[in-house]
């Protein structure tokens, strides 16, 4: 076997390197346009170009997209729509990911006649376009008295997440040996006492990558929020689409790009803060399915 030379070995880490460095570029600078412009003032923006840096740090245009920025005729900026999002996006996470928890146990670990014919149409759920349920949805919803309210929303990203969440933990726990939930059934434990005893706690990663999943989608849907909010319940996205679209003697495009900025930061926070944890549960969970 003929040994690689140090040179180059080298050389090969630095273009891989480099290649690397490139994509980065590549991929981050349409974020750093949006963050720049969002800086700059309406005479920089005009007498500039798009990659020149913002001469101050100027918030002003962060002030008017959160607060004071129109969307339409409503002119309270992106504010309203953001708890709007937080109100929906929370509650949804938490239960669709518990009930893809629920139906991964007991599509794994806790098998019955028919279960595998049962999974194989929870997996349709997964491809399915979410655009073939509008109507069927809407109808659903006017006969609960839900339309047109966060509350709604919710039950809807709770159905529609509800395949993706069971796909998850039920090839995660097919990895648990079965002889454990067996010695604890010998035991006497109970369907609920192996789940809280020893399942959940062996599901730390699938949970992360679960969360974090479903919060990205949830608050990053456009296609739910606009046909099934009202006026009072309008999720951050549509908030953003309506104040981009509105008409005005001037476009404020920093104004604009705060905005944006604004409705990614969640997101962004959540894989920055927790993005090792979504790498880690990925490679745990693809042990076997």
């Amino acid at each position: 076997m003929i040994a690689k030379h140090p040179f180059a070995k080298h050389i090969s880490r630095a273009l891989l390197y480099a290649v690397l460095l490139v994509a980065a570029l590549f991929f981050l600078a349409p974020f750093y346009v949006m963050l720049a412009t969002s800086f700059k003032d309406a005479e920089q923006i005009r007498s500039g170009n798009l990659l020149s840096p913002p001469a101050s740090l100027n918030f002003d245009a962060w002030r008017l997209a959160w607060s004071s920025a129109c969307t339409g005729v409503d002119c309270r900026g992106l504010q309203p729509y953001f708890w709007n999002s937080v109100s929906m996006a929370i509650p949804a996470v938490l239960i669709s990911t518990a009930w893809g928890a629920v139906n991964g146990y007991v599509l794994s670990l806790w098998k019955f006649r028919g279960s595998e014919l049962l999974f194989g149409f929870l997996l349709f759920g997964v491809f399915m376009p979410f655009q073939v349920v509008l109507l069927p949805m809407s109808q659903v919803l006017g006969y609960l008295g839900l339309s047109s309210s966060i509350s709604g929303l919710v039950l809807v990203h709770c159905l529609a997440g509800m395949a993706g969440t069971t796909l998850f933990f039920r090839n995660y726990y097919t990895a648990i040996p079965k002889e454990l939930v067996n010695a604890a059934r010998m035991d006497g434990a109970g369907f609920w006492r192996i789940f809280w005893r020893i399942v959940l706690p062996l599901s730390t990663p699938i949970l992360m990558v679960t969360l974090i999943w479903q919060f990205t989608n949830i608050w990053n849907d456009f296609l739910f929020g606009a046909a099934f909010s009202g006026a009072d319940s309008k999720p951050i996205t549509v908030g953003l689409n309506n104040m981009a679209n509105t008409s005005s003697s001037v476009k404020s495009y920093n104004v604009d790009m705060a905005a944006a900025v604004i409705a990614g930061l969640p997101t962004m926070l959540v894989y920055v803060l927790a993005g090792q944890y979504f790498v880690k549960g990925l490679t745990a969970g693809a042990v076997k399915g």
